[in-house]
């Protein structure tokens, strides 16, 4: 499988509840830049995982829109605190799948990662806003990864 890693977009700094944070507007045009730089290297996840919160899910729905609109489903493992193990765990349920997007936030994504191709500090890789990653997953094991890419969006 190969796992798309991408951390939302940038979003507003401050608001009383942290789940309700939206996408700024250079966050909205970060999203659509990651969106069209998949379609136009045929980036197409079969399906988009989604944190909750709502500058995940608003990076996921631009980018869905981009790709053709793949299912994009929203799942609350993926929310802000996301635990690897579990990650791991819910990702069997698509282990038949060629290609898969989580969007996620910071740290959960660099330790997710991390694990996945064998590091034993998170904090060796970092994503910056609206970063994509890609991952190739042999097997669904920590450790077997192997490391394609990681594109901040800057760089796009």
């Amino acid at each position: 499988m190969l796992l798309y890693l991408l951390r939302h977009a940038e979003a507003e700094p401050h608001r009383a509840d942290d789940f309700t944070r939206r996408l700024t507007e250079k966050g909205s045009k970060q999203a659509r830049r990651i969106g069209c730089f998949m379609k136009e290297q045929c980036f197409r996840p079969q399906i988009i995982l989604t944190s909750p919160v709502v500058r995940a899910r608003e990076t996921a729905e631009i980018v869905a829109k981009l790709l053709g609109k793949p299912l994009l489903t929203e799942v609350s493992w993926a929310a802000c605190g996301m635990n690897p193990d579990v990650s791991l765990a819910e990702l069997s349920a698509y282990a038949k799948l060629d290609s898969l997007m989580i969007v996620g936030h910071e740290p959960d994504l660099s330790s997710l990662s991390a694990s996945l191709i064998g590091l034993e500090w998170s904090e060796s890789i970092q994503f910056a806003k609206a970063s994509l990653l890609g991952v190739n997953l042999p097997r669904l094991q920590f450790g077997s990864g192997i490391l394609q890419y990681l594109l901040p969006v800057k760089f796009l």
